[in-house]
């Protein structure tokens, strides 16, 4: 027989926590129940599943480790088959993890067609700059910016990315022509977080350190491209961030170059919910809205502008 729901409930709320106390506000019990619970799944198990520490601190042991994956897809399975046999009459909640970054620029001025065309989903997005952990949050899927080197997770690629300048239009039409890298010396150059990106990149084309020196340091990626925007001077932006502003004519790439960018865009999840429907349809929609991103951009919606000046 397995255990309990009972008692593996409160081993999965406390292996995510890391306190009792907090596992046994989550779940509306006491705190003596969630200890009573997890004592008796050790038992049964015949290991310790936590190491108790001063003050009520707890950390999984080896053991507590290996089984959490086995509970948190017991969980998983049995939540997909509720959403599968209750059928439309209620609204699915999907939770989304994404950071800043790509919530501002790619994903909320989309999520109005999203909510069009899925009334039935209940979306709940999450921003963070920190990867989630499945195992102790709360989280469906997640959009990761990295390598896509994941094992334990189901990984598919969202968008491959480049890294190219941007600015307005209206920018690039008020002064000197920019004909190549070199050409973006005079100019006034933004920066994301510090200055070794623009370095690296002009490095890559022969152009010294000198021409970064001066310019705006911003501490996010969307507020350096949204400085762009506004006239304010040239980014170093990468293309999924970048796509809606070029799109819509608020941005234009001033030069061609665009070195591929080290990272790219994930979609990530649980392998035990991986192909659950929620899960699909709203991955299906991330690809979809990338893919229509890439065709636009391909065939040229806002051609480079060149200043004649």
């Amino acid at each position: 027989m397995p255990p309990s729901l009972s008692a593996a409930r409160a081993f999965e709320a406390a292996a995510r926590t890391l306190n009792f106390t907090r596992a046994a506000e989550e779940l509306g019990q006491t705190q003596g129940a969630i200890s009573h619970q997890v004592r008796a799944l050790e038992a049964r198990l015949g290991v310790r599943l936590f190491e108790r520490g001063a003050r009520g601190l707890i950390e999984l042991t080896e053991s507590g480790r290996r089984y959490l994956p086995f509970v948190r897809e017991a969980f998983d399975r049995l939540r997909a088959g509720e959403e599968l046999v209750r059928g439309s009459g209620r609204a699915a909640v999907l939770t989304v993890s994404v950071s800043p970054n790509f919530a501002s620029k790619w994903l909320v001025p989309r999520l109005g067609d999203f909510s069009k065309s899925h009334p039935d989903l209940d979306l709940r997005i999450s921003a963070s700059p920190h990867h989630v952990d499945f195992s102790r949050q709360d989280i469906d899927l997640a959009v990761r910016h990295g390598d896509g080197n994941w094992p334990d997770l189901h990984v598919e690629r969202l968008c491959a990315e480049e890294i190219f300048p941007v600015c307005s239009p209206n920018l690039l039409q008020s002064g000197l022509a920019i004909c190549s890298a070199a050409d973006l010396s005079g100019r006034i150059l933004i920066h994301d977080r510090d200055r070794s990106r623009w370095r690296d990149w002009l490095a890559a084309f022969g152009i010294k350190a000198a021409a970064t020196e001066h310019g705006p340091v911003f501490d996010q990626t969307a507020l350096a491209i949204d400085a762009a925007v506004a006239g304010q001077g040239i980014a170093l932006a990468r293309s999924a961030l970048a796509a809606l502003d070029l799109i819509a004519g608020r941005l234009v790439r001033p030069l061609p170059e665009a070195p591929p960018a080290e990272f790219a865009y994930w979609i990530v999840c649980r392998k035990s919910v991986g192909e659950a429907p929620k899960i699909r349809r709203f991955r299906s929609w991330l690809l979809a809205q990338a893919k229509a991103d890439e065709a636009a951009l391909a065939h040229g919606v806002r051609p480079l502008i060149r200043s004649s000046a």
